[in-house]
């Protein structure tokens, strides 16, 4: 690490690297790949669980409802989708103290207690006696549980992203980073095939009865697995030239907000990945329940509804690295913007595919809607991890990204229900996609162009 530990110093000391330092700065990578390729599977396994967690909540919130809340209807789903909102009214917390004991103590160890912490909350999810056996306290246990998550969820996507762009090479680092979406969507991948096969093999009467516990318990393994690779890993070498040149910020939350720099970037890093929210929590997180519950279970059964969703995450997983390389040619900026127009183009008719109830079409509509996304999934975090130096980059980018989706991720799966409720239209996701497109849209004229660049120490 230490060619590359100089070569950073050469970079904060002009402001850029040197001409010929982009050479330098892969040859240095690459004596070290293993490393790097460790960091980020980490990363990645890292994300897999996270998301995996976080995913088959919404996949089985039909079932959490009937058992946590009484039955599945209209008023209980409603409450059901506050648990998932209030996972998300948390994430501040956590971001604020993760994102300062992260830039004050380092990210490794943090991270791998994170991983703990959101499989611990998942699996005792999975073990909540139903409302029949303990009436209100069944509720209450899944909203507390639900806290932690978003807790623990808070600190974990900027530390991760922060963690792998940290150690990956300028010239190839929105390509190493990307695995971190890939796993996100691979985990809702995982977990639609998963409760797919359950509901096929047990029946939806089983489902109900005890089998939607499966995929919580199964977060006790895969949050094992991901805490086993985090913790054998070494500090990022960003963090360690910090700690080396004794220059780690003693206030890291302080200088993140007192500096007008950092509270211009924070600001960006709360409306650009606007499009994030709809995105991510209505096409993959929230769609089986909206093809189930909003068009009826007449069109779509919840496996249907599972396999139309899991086309689109095949989609945007095989589309997001080729998205994530193509920006490290030509710039963050031109896929971004590509992402945003392409997503307010295409949502309202494949939305009208969707709501025809067909099958087919259906399915045509979220793969072109993933297909339109990736870009958007495959370069934001990149952005968002370079706007900020080492000594303050995770407790900012955690602040901004959890007030971004608060406003415009976590309250989705329950603003769409209500909306479609109070208007009759099956179309509001189509309209919350365009909107927040064209927020991420502007919002890119404010980014400056980063690719390829060192990232910042202080």
């Amino acid at each position: 690490m230490a060619t590359s530990d100089r070569l950073d110093r050469t970079s904060d000391r002009h402001g850029t690297a040197p001409e010929e330092s982009g050479a330098t700065a892969v040859d240095a990578t690459s004596a070290n790949g293993k490393v790097v390729r460790k960091a980020t599977v980490a990363g990645a396994i890292g994300s897999f669980v996270e998301w995996y967690d976080y995913g088959i909540y919404g996949l089985l919130v039909t079932y959490l409802a009937i058992n946590i809340m009484g039955e599945a209807d209209a008023g209980n789903l409603f409450l059901t989708n506050v648990g998932f909102l209030v996972s998300f009214i948390a994430r501040p917390f956590g971001s604020v103290i993760c994102g300062y004991l992260g830039d004050k103590i380092g990210r490794k160890g943090l991270l791998a207690t994170l991983l703990v912490l959101i499989s611990a909350a998942t699996a005792a999810i999975g073990l909540i006696p139903s409302s029949t056996v303990i009436g209100v306290g069944a509720p209450v246990l899944l909203v507390l549980l639900r806290v932690l998550q978003g807790f623990s969820a808070g600190g974990e996507v900027a530390g991760a992203m922060s963690f792998v762009g940290e150690y990956a090479p300028d010239a190839r680092r929105n390509y190493m980073m990307s695995f971190i979406a890939v796993g996100s969507f691979i985990a809702l991948m995982f977990g639609s095939a998963l409760s797919a096969l359950l509901i096929t093999t047990l029946g939806e009467d089983t489902m109900t009865s005890w089998a939607w516990r499966v995929p919580f318990l199964l977060a006790v393994p895969l949050g094992y697995v991901g805490f086993y690779i985090r913790s054998r890993l070494e500090e990022t070498p960003h963090f360690k030239v910090l700690r080396e040149q004794k220059t780690v910020a003693r206030n890291p939350l302080r200088d993140a907000l007192t500096s007008p720099r950092h509270l211009k970037a924070i600001a960006l890093t709360i409306f650009l990945p606007a499009l994030n929210g709809p995105g991510y929590y209505l096409l993959f997180v929230y769609m089986p329940t909206y093809l189930k519950t909003s068009l009826g279970a007449h069109n779509f059964s919840m496996l249907r509804a599972l396999t139309v969703t899991a086309f689109s995450l095949i989609a945007i997983a095989i589309c997001i690295p080729l998205m994530a390389r193509l920006s490290d040619r030509i710039g963050r900026k031109p896929i971004l913007a590509f992402s945003a127009v392409a997503m307010a183009l295409v949502s309202y008719p494949m939305f009208r595919l969707i709501t025809t109830g067909e099958f087919g079409l259906a399915c045509i509509g979220t793969i072109v809607l993933a297909v339109a996304f990736s870009g958007h999934a495959a370069v934001v975090h990149t952005v968002l991890a370079e706007m900020f130096p080492t000594t303050v980059r995770y407790s900012a980018y955690s602040i901004g990204f959890s007030i971004s989706t608060i406003i415009f991720g976590g309250s989705a799966p329950l603003l769409m229900t209500e909306l479609i409720q109070s208007t009759g239209s099956n179309l509001i996701p189509a309209f919350a996609s365009i909107i927040t497109a064209l927020i991420t849209l502007v919002s890119i004229a404010f980014v400056r162009e980063t690719k390829g660049q060192p990232l910042a120490s202080s």
